[in-house]
């Protein structure tokens, strides 16, 4: 990916509009002051724009943002090693760690909360039997069965409603990076 085209331009903005916020605040957990959080941020989008050649997959750039922030503290903390009020290099490692391990949990509780929503929005009967496919110890043959279908019109029947989910999911987690 030229980091030089157009459509390089967009696709980066995009991304990087998307993921600011947990960025930011990211970054924010590491530093000890808003200043220096605003410092490195700059580089870190300075950064992401001259290496964006080397994102693999435009998916992925959460994750690979995140690297690059979590090297631009650790480069401007060696650059602050001078001053006797900035933390060893294990407590760095560890608030790294643990805001990293926060930004994931706040990501899979946002998740979870989306696929509950959705979940409320298909019809009774669909909620009902995705739970007795998935939440119990019911054989699918013995729901075929009860259903009076076939046990391939039931896998069926699931695959639809799974991805009928996932669109949903995809859909309100798009709305929401966009709002």
């Amino acid at each position: 990916m030229e980091a030089t085209n157009p459509d390089s331009y967009d696709l980066f903005l995009r991304c990087y509009t998307r993921h600011e916020p947990a960025l930011r605040g990211y970054v924010r957990s590491l530093v000890p002051t808003r200043d220096d959080a605003s410092e490195i941020m700059q580089e870190v989008a300075v950064v992401l724009w001259r290496k964006l050649s080397e994102l693999d997959d435009p998916e992925n750039f959460r994750k690979w943002a995140f690297g690059v922030a979590r090297m631009q503290v650790l480069s401007w903390r060696r650059d602050k090693a001078r001053d006797r009020h900035i933390f060893t290099e294990e407590v760095w490692e560890m608030l790294a760690d643990e805001s990293t391990s926060l930004h994931q949990k706040e990501h899979q509780a946002r998740m979870h909360q989306t696929l509950l929503n959705c979940l409320k929005r298909l019809p009774d009967d669909k909620r009902h039997l995705l739970e007795r496919a998935y939440g119990g110890d019911t054989r699918i043959d013995n729901i075929a069965k009860e259903e009076g279908r076939t046990p391939m019109s039931i896998y069926k029947v699931l695959h639809r409603l799974r991805m009928k989910l996932l669109e949903c999911i995809q859909q309100n987690l798009k709305s929401e990076n966009f709002a």
